[in-house]
């Protein structure tokens, strides 16, 4: 029988969204306000999905505090109250786009989860656009 078990987080990251290889106007076009120049930020709401059988010893799928320091670690000490463009490596040369988000946060979990479980990431950039990233 195989469950879902999930766990919500948060963090609050600014960010550009913009190629250097592109001309302002071309950049302007295409992402429009979120080009700032001088950034913008958004409270990214997370929630993150493991699904995976039931251990007949524990009766857990995933201890879900395990689950919630591996977010912590991973994602909200890496990107909360960051710059994704200037502080995060990760974004040294990928723009920061949600899509782009979501995928880096699941590739920094999926090492630390048993690979016998499904990894699910859900990223709210803002409470009507979403992203989801199953691997």
């Amino acid at each position: 029988m195989r469950v879902t078990v999930s766990r919500k987080a948060h963090f609050n990251s600014a960010h550009r969204l913009y190629r250097k290889d592109w001309t302002m106007e071309q950049n302007n076009t295409v992402f429009g306000k979120c080009n700032n120049p001088n950034f913008h930020g958004h409270n990214y709401e997370l929630i993150v999905s493991v699904t995976g059988e039931i251990d007949s010893e524990t009766g857990y799928v995933m201890d879900v505090k395990i689950l919630a320091d591996l977010i912590k670690e991973h994602v909200e000490n890496a990107f909360d109250h960051k710059n994704l463009n200037l502080d995060v490596p990760d974004f040294a040369d990928l723009n920061p786009t949600a899509e782009n988000i979501v995928v880096v946060i699941w590739q920094k979990l999926r090492k630390n989860i048993d690979t016998t479980k499904d990894l699910e990431v859900v990223l709210y950039e803002t409470p009507r656009n979403f992203v989801t990233f199953k691997g």
